[in-house]
């Protein structure tokens, strides 16, 4: 079973992660991972810790020689930031002298942001400093996740099985109903928008929110192609591939609403203009559309895989909103810490990492979980069937 942890906060020493249940025998891409956390922060209406941070993996084990050994993977992603923190984050106790206070008190927090983990946090652990909430639930974490999800998709890359993200929309900026998305198109701008015309009408709003002190949120599209048929079950609940990929992409930070498909659509349309017919073409079935998003009663259909998610506006604003400090009880303007005005393009990173992360399990608990012959053997036998059953 592939799973992993990740650990670390926002200002300190480094982000880190253990995964667990990973094969033995397949070549993973540094700089593919890398390439991935790089892409996590690209995005026109980010924030000053983009120019501050240049993520890298350091993998500490599990892998000899770019090969998985079937150990525990461990990963740091180091801070550079915490340079500047190492006072006010520092792990062990610290000289109470003049200066340290200072830089102590400086970071200390009591007046919550709405719509963040400030304020719940700060009361589930009785927490008078609301640095000890945020610093564990911010988007920095995400960078922690793209890194496993990284590694996920090294492993489904070898059995041709590859995703990508993409912006479809940006406030109330949207993208045109026919707009082909290919990962080509998408990397050859800051926003990941596949859409030239909607790209520059984005930038627009972005400009505008930043002016203003405000922020923006936006929905981003999943796609995964080449996936077989059969991943997931319809015999129990938890193991329905679109409720555990939905849960996946809905703990990402910000992230309000998951669709499938036709997603939220199919409220308003009818059966025929709902599901996919089906023919059969050249020994293979084969559907002119796929509203279903390549998911039916919980596997997968051997249509490509489309998810969509909605992710609020940041809470972290220039021109706060009202709100109380949790010490003194005063109403105050909610904390204000160097922030973006627009993080989309990266919540599509992350997205795409955390699908990849439940497609690999999805496929080793179908095809082996021990070594990537045992898999590919698997695998390939299973292709070899569905092709006689439709001969």
């Amino acid at each position: 079973m592939f799973r992993f942890l990740t650990a670390g906060e926002s200002h300190g020493i480094s982000l880190n992660i253990i995964i667990d249940g990973i094969p033995s025998g397949f070549i993973i891409d540094f700089d593919y991972i890398n390439q991935q956390l790089a892409n996590r922060q690209v995005g026109y209406g980010r924030g000053g810790r983009m120019k501050i941070e240049t993520d890298k993996v350091i993998i500490k084990s599990g892998v000899r020689f770019g090969i998985t050994t079937g150990s525990p993977i461990s990963i740091e992603i180091l801070n550079k930031d915490f340079e500047n923190w190492k006072i006010p984050m520092s792990a062990e106790s610290v000289e109470q002298t003049e200066e340290n206070v200072k830089k102590i008190t400086e970071k200390e927090i009591t007046n919550i942001r709405p719509g963040h983990a400030d304020f719940a946090g700060a009361i589930k652990y009785n927490q008078a400093d609301v640095r000890n909430i945020l610093e564990r639930s911010s988007a920095r974490e995400t960078a922690a996740r793209v890194a496993a999800g990284a590694i996920a998709k090294c492993i489904l890359k070898q059995f041709e099985i590859e995703g990508f993200s993409h912006v479809i929309q940006i406030g109330k900026v949207k993208i045109s109903e026919n707009c082909i998305a290919d990962e080509k198109t998408i990397e050859q701008n800051d926003l990941r928008v596949a859409d030239k015309n909607a790209y520059e009408l984005m930038k627009l709003q972005i400009d505008r929110a930043k002016e203003q002190g405000d922020t923006l949120g936006g929905k981003v599209e999943i796609i995964y192609k080449n996936l077989p048929i059969g991943l997931g079950s319809h015999v129990q609940w938890d193991r329905k591939l679109d409720g555990l990929i939905a849960q996946a992409v809905m703990s990402i930070q910000a992230v309000k609403a998951v669709e499938i498909g036709m997603g939220v659509n199919v409220a308003e349309n009818s059966g025929k203009n709902t599901h996919d017919e089906m023919f059969l073409k050249n020994g293979q079935v084969v559907r002119k559309t796929n509203n279903a998003g390549g998911l039916e009663g919980g596997m997968t259909n051997g249509e490509n895989l489309v998810v969509k998610a909605s992710m609020k506006a940041i809470p972290t604003m220039r021109v706060p909103l009202s709100s109380i400090d949790i010490r003194t009880k005063e109403q105050i303007n909610a904390h204000f810490e160097r922030s973006d005005t627009c993080a989309v393009s990266a919540c599509g990173v992350v997205a795409d990492a955390m699908i990849a992360t439940v497609l690999l399990n999805a496929f080793m608990e179908k095809f082996g979980q021990d070594n990537f012959e045992q898999m590919n053997r698997n695998y390939e036998s299973y292709k070899e069937m569905l092709r006689k059953r439709f001969e």
